[in-house]
């Protein structure tokens, strides 16, 4: 898996960076996972992973490129005010998913 960052923009209002990238992932045939696609722009990035959070994730059909957007925020009580909650749960692993549910739960 290949990634590639194609536009980067600040937006200071927000308090995040507005990334859009393409995904090489010839190795793997399907697409890749949202957490293995957020490790990976949080590695090129140098920041947090908790801080990063795939919008859009599509691979194009009969190609081996994925296209996205990702939203990189300052800090993650910024990005909790901001982002709808289903976007928050699209990015949380699955082993913390079950988590929550637990404690929902009781």
């Amino acid at each position: 898996m290949k990634i590639k960052i194609v536009s980067q923009k600040k937006n200071p209002l927000l308090k995040r960076n507005e990334i859009q990238f393409q995904v090489e992932h010839s190795q793997t045939g399907s697409t890749p996972p949202r957490t293995e696609v957020r490790k990976a722009i949080a590695n090129i990035l140098k920041k947090d992973e908790n801080v990063v959070f795939v919008k859009k994730l599509q691979t194009k059909t009969g190609s081996v490129i994925a296209v996205g957007l990702a939203n990189v925020y300052d800090s993650l009580e910024q990005a909790r005010l901001i982002e709808p909650n289903y976007i928050i749960k699209r990015n949380i692993p699955p082993e913390k998913k079950e988590e929550e549910k637990e404690k929902e739960n009781v």
